[in-house]
């Protein structure tokens, strides 16, 4: 349906849909007028975006080839039309109409019935490439397929980012460790042993690589928060509920802490090799 000359056209979708919409995915509350004749449409975020209509607003669409008096009851979030979409219960559009057509259909099978068996009986009752069947579970994995390879860079850039990330943190500790392997000297003659240098050092690591996860979260965050924010209102016309896994990242940050720590007293083991009389030496 092309509602403005220029503009793309957007979906209209006839589906049974109840007067609060409660079977949609909601964006905000409904606006629910008994008292109004117009017919109520739903409208997803994207043509909201471009075109400007909010909820309780009266608005005139093209069917049947003349102008129809509609009212605007929600908004929905559809992330499958980024030109915008609308939905109007089946019953109205009908009504509107008279078209009986039916272009797509959901079946929903009884316990124990085989979808293979359904599959097959439908494909048998129609012409050949009349009816294209697909399943809930391969719709699923082929939509995740898709995701994964999008990102399957952004995956491989953090994984060389902590590459580089723990090289960082083995040169600086190797530098100072050999820096400061007249300080270790000097511990050994107190009467610490390599290992008590050793897990000062994972100290001293644990410690840089909490900094750098504490600000690279904060960075992460404030890049998501403009993702979601304004490059998907800006560049899909939807947005998306935010929800913070504190679970994997404390995990990823543990591990990233634990790994620089190692990495630091793997650094320092080669000047901790040296004697402590040897290393004191050095400063007579």
């Amino acid at each position: 349906m092309r509602l403005v000359a220029g503009q793309t056209p957007v979906a209209l979708i006839a589906r049974p849909v109840s007067a609060d919409g409660r079977e949609l995915p909601l964006v905000g509350t409904a606006v629910l007028d008994g008292s109004s004749k117009e017919p109520a449409i739903w409208i997803s975020e994207a043509l909201q975006d471009i075109y400007g209509w909010q909820p309780g607003q009266q608005v005139d669409l093209p069917l049947a080839g003349r102008p129809v008096r509609m009212r605007v009851a929600g908004v929905w979030r559809d992330y499958a039309r980024q030109t915008g979409a609308l939905m109007i219960d089946l019953a109205d559009y009908r009504r509107l109409t008279g078209d009986q057509l039916v272009n797509d259909a959901a079946i929903l099978l009884a316990p124990g019935v085989a979808p293979d068996q359904v599959a097959a009986a439908l494909t048998a009752t129609s012409s050949p490439g009349t009816l294209s069947i697909a399943y809930p579970g391969e719709i699923r994995a082929i939509s995740l397929r898709i995701f994964d390879r999008t990102f399957a860079v952004t995956y491989l850039l953090e994984a060389v980012a902590v590459i580089i990330g723990l090289a960082g943190v083995a040169a600086s500790f190797a530098a100072l460790a050999v820096a400061r392997r007249r300080e270790f000297g000097m511990l050994r003659h107190l009467g610490l042993t390599r290992r008590q240098i050793g897990w000062m050092l994972a100290q001293e690591g644990a410690l840089a690589a909490g900094v750098g996860v504490i600000g690279g979260l904060l960075a992460g965050a404030a890049i998501g928060l403009v993702l979601i924010e304004v490059v998907n209102r800006q560049s899909f016309h939807w947005s998306m509920d935010l929800r913070i896994p504190y679970g994997s990242l404390a995990v990823f940050a543990s591990v990233l802490i634990v790994l620089a720590a190692l990495a630091a007293v793997a650094a320092g083991r080669q000047a901790m090799r040296q004697g402590a009389i040897l290393a004191v030496r050095e400063d007579w």
